[in-house]
């Protein structure tokens, strides 16, 4: 299944954990990554949907949403389970188990490869739309991978606390999310950053003003400057892509 990203980077424009559990929520969303070979496409989407056929007829009452990679590699699917609390996921790993051999026997043969994480909302890091249950037809996804030296994270964490601080001092226009990344291997990213999009059009307008001539109308040119050059002090990489949602691959329990 596929994961979800965007980001500080694109609406920005371009591990310490024990001391941000605090500033973290309680609620978790799990993502999963699908990359399907080209010719596997229509087998996998149709064993997709017979899975969530058999949720379904099992009354799993955990819902996800599935996405299209629309650029970067787009032959890949990606999935949000959440949010949800961690002991829900205890749930829904017991009550999903009745249709794993379904996914083992019909999706498993079509799969290059799958990645999972877990995605812990940072709330004093993000800026979140106002409509917090519309289902966006795009996001951008964009996947911060912080340095590996001392005082890197609580860098990058300062300057997007600095810049949500600015957006709201202003009032902007722009909103985000920002997610920690939990359980990845040595290829995950720290941070993942989503923005949503109601259409291309709106995707391509972007922010106004961009988000580095907002935070200088905010605080001013000299701490801009100075706010760019610890974020790009304290990143090792950045990548992004833009989803689009697909109604027939998600999941949505009866009742939701």
């Amino acid at each position: 299944m596929k994961i979800i990203t965007s980001c500080v980077v694109s609406a920005i424009a371009l591990s310490a954990a024990i001391n941000i559990h605090a500033a973290e929520s309680d609620k978790v969303i799990r993502i999963y990554r699908d990359v399907v070979e080209p010719a596997q496409q229509q087998a996998y989407e149709t064993a997709l949907k017979s899975y969530n056929k058999c949720l379904g007829q099992h009354n799993v009452k955990y819902s996800w949403l599935a996405w299209n990679h629309e650029t970067g590699n787009t032959y890949m699917y990606s999935y949000a389970a959440g949010p949800y609390s961690w002991a829900d996921f205890d749930t829904m790993h017991e009550v999903s188990k009745a249709c794993d051999d379904t996914w083992h026997s019909e999706a498993n043969p079509h799969l290059k490869g799958e990645i999972s994480v877990f995605l812990v909302e940072q709330p004093e890091l993000s800026r979140p739309p106002k409509e917090k249950d519309a289902k966006n037809a795009l996001i951008n996804v964009t996947a911060f991978t912080v340095k590996s030296v001392s005082g890197a994270d609580e860098a990058f964490r300062d300057v997007v606390k600095k810049i949500t601080a600015a957006a709201e001092k202003s009032n902007w226009n722009g909103h985000y999310v920002l997610y920690r990344v939990r359980g990845g291997d040595k290829d995950s990213p720290d941070y993942l950053l989503v923005t949503h999009y109601k259409s291309w059009a709106e995707y391509g307008a972007g922010a106004n003003p961009p988000v580095w001539k907002m935070v200088e109308g905010a605080v001013g040119k000299q701490e801009a400057d100075a706010i760019h050059k610890s974020l790009d002090d304290a990143l090792q990489d950045v990548a992004s892509h833009v989803d689009s949602y697909s109604a027939e691959l998600t999941y949505t329990a009866a009742g939701k």
